[in-house]
C-alpha cells in the first residue's frame, strides 16, 4: 500500500483559506513558534502520548525549495514541520532529529507519529 499523494489535503487546506507560495520572510515567520496563530485546517491529534484524538491541532502549508511543508501546530503554541514526500511515504520530519512513521489510519486518512505525538491528516491512498 502508497500513500499516493497529499493533493487531497492540499485541496483542503485551500478551501481552509490557507496559502503556499509565500514570500521566504513570510513563510520563515509562519514556520517559528512565536508567530501569529492563523486559523489552519483543524486536524486530529495525540499528544504527548495521549491516547484519545482530538480536533486540537491546526496544519499549515506552505512552499519551499525542496517542495511543500507541512506546519502542524499545537495547541499550546508547539509545532511540529513535516516535508511532502514524493515517494510514496507521504511526508517526513522537515528539522528536527526524530524520525517520522505514516501508516493508514482510515479511507482517505494517514496517521503520522512523532515521537510521542500523532496527527492523522486527509491524504489519498492507493496500491503500488
Amino acid at each position: 500500500m502508497r500513500i499516493s499523494d497529499l493533493h487531497w489535503l492540499a485541496g483542503a487546506l485551500a478551501l481552509a483559506g490557507c496559502s503556499g507560495g509565500q514570500g521566504d520572510r513570510e513563510t520563515a515567520a509562519a514556520n517559528t513558534p512565536s508567530a501569529p496563530q492563523n486559523p489552519g485546517l483543524a486536524i486530529e491529534c495525540a499528544l504527548a502520548g495521549g491516547q484519545t484524538f482530538t480536533r486540537d491541532c491546526t496544519v499549515e502549508q506552505s512552499s519551499a525549495a525542496s517542495g511543500a511543508i507541512l506546519t502542524v501546530r499545537h495547541p499550546d503554541g508547539g509545532f511540529r514541520r513535516l516535508q511532502v514526500t514524493q515517494d510514496g511515504r507521504g511526508v517526513a520530519t522537515a528539522d528536527g532529529a526524530l524520525p517520522a512513521q505514516v501508516g493508514v489510519a482510515g479511507d482517505r486518512q494517514i496517521e503520522i507519529r512523532v515521537g510521542d505525538d500523532r496527527y492523522r491528516l486527509p491524504a489519498t491512498i492507493g496500491t503500488p
